[in-house]
């Protein structure tokens, strides 16, 4: 027997004994090109996730209900719109550690984010900084960079983008705790990924958070990474403010409504500066009209605007699942088949991985520094059906997500590495 075929074999025999079986009949996966299998083995749910097969059903639903109801179906649909997004609440509530009040489905990520700089960078005298890690993704540099403007402020003064030291690619906690003790009176404003899309590693949020607070910043998470990769418990970690979308992990399709979280010391707190829309008004008295705002005490009071139903539809899809699943269980299987694919990449040459060794210290990804990484991924998947992501210049990524990856799909994705690199 080759090495190869009992490799196989052994991946195969994993999936069949994994305590968490894999639910990949739940989704609909790509076909692969090729012929030698039927399904691509689908790397790339830290860019978009596979859509779940009660999606369209649930769409198809609010659909049907526009048909037969129109603008009755407000109040008389089978899941009335006018209050679609309290669906959500409790099951993102369980998703990310928080109390159901503390957190609310809207609008896109970066828009969430400038709506919580709006209430929480609040720069004055010589506390004007917003520290990001140096390696954040692009959506949130710019997003810094425009409310330091915003403010009137230099962003290249006011911006301050931690570096890995000399010859790592990944931030250490000692260093941004160090940073924080050193310099925290400046700082305004901390806003970190929780899972660095580049690198997957998974920051030490606990200890950042208690860091930047204790320093006299707000400290706010950008979880996009985070969110539906690893658990999180954003209320008793103290966070002001976290944000995340929803079609990465959760699987919620292109541009689905993202989520967002607030303390609860500051959604009882009146005196919080907020931009408002009258979707963030007492439900009880939005219809009156009134030209007043009545915010509620939750995260709520933070929309604008009646979310888009056919968007969030996807959203109570996906969640339905997290929820029968649980993340304990899935974070115990993505560091199975994490380890598992970083155990049968390490052998080979031409590539070096720079997500952290640590599993505790990185989500459900393998980012891999290779040459000519988008020509890379292209032959993957043409010639192996493997999928995955390039970011230019030389970064492969592999998340090898829990809910429908299996030890079987790593097989396949270290078989191809292997033949090609």
């Amino acid at each position: 027997m080759s090495y190869a075929t009992s490799a196989e074999d052994e991946a195969r025999r994993l999936d069949e004994t994994d305590p968490l079986p894999t639910l990949r009949g739940e989704f609909l996966v790509p076909p692969a090109p090729g012929g030698a299998y039927e399904e691509a083995a689908y790397f790339a749910g830290n860019s978009l996730g596979l859509q779940p097969r009660g999606a369209a059903g649930l769409i198809r639903e609010e659909l049907d209900d526009w048909a037969r109801l129109a603008v009755e179906a407000h109040t008389r649909g089978r899941r009335p719109w006018v209050g679609y997004h309290e669906l959500l609440r409790e099951p993102f509530a369980r998703l990310v550690g928080a109390r159901p009040h503390e957190v609310v489905a809207m609008n896109s990520l970066t828009v969430n984010l400038h709506l919580m700089m709006a209430s929480f960078y609040r720069p004055a005298g010589t506390r004007t900084r917003i520290v990001i890690e140096d390696s954040a993704f692009p959506s949130d540099s710019y997003a810094v960079a425009s409310q330091a403007v915003h403010h009137g402020l230099d962003p290249a003064e006011t911006v301050v983008r931690l570096r890995p030291r000399r010859g790592e690619d990944n931030l250490r906690t000692e260093d941004v705790l160090g940073f924080l003790e050193r310099e925290g009176d400046t700082v305004a404003l901390v806003l970190l990924g929780g899972v660095n899309y580049l690198t997957g590693q998974l920051m030490d949020m606990p200890a950042i958070t208690k860091a930047g607070r204790a320093a006299g910043a707000a400290v706010g998470w950008d979880l996009a990474h985070a969110a539906g990769n690893v658990p999180l418990r954003l209320h008793d970690w103290d966070v002001d403010f976290a944000a995340w979308c929803t079609y990465k992990y959760l699987n919620s399709g292109p541009g689905a409504v993202a989520g967002c979280f607030v303390h609860e010391r500051h959604v009882r707190d009146a005196s919080v500066p907020r931009l408002s829309g009258w979707w963030g008004t007492e439900p009880s008295v939005r219809f009156r009209m009134d030209p007043d705002i009545a915010p509620p005490a939750s995260a709520d009071a933070w929309q604008l605007s009646n979310p888009p139903i056919m968007a969030l539809a996807p959203v109570l899809a996906s969640l339905e699942i997290f929820d029968r699943v649980g993340m304990e269980a899935l974070r115990a299987k993505s560091l199975r088949l994490t380890g598992y694919l970083a155990s049968r990449l390490a052998p080979l040459g031409g590539l070096e991985i720079i997500t952290p060794a640590d599993p505790a210290a990185r989500g459900t990804q393998l980012s891999l520094r290779v040459a000519d990484a988008g020509g890379l991924v292209r032959r993957l998947a043409e010639a192996h059906g493997v999928v995955a992501d390039a970011r230019e210049p030389d970064v492969v990524r592999l998340a090898p997500v829990p809910l429908y990856c299996t030890f079987h799909d790593c097989h396949r994705a270290a078989e191809a590495l292997a033949d090609l690199v």
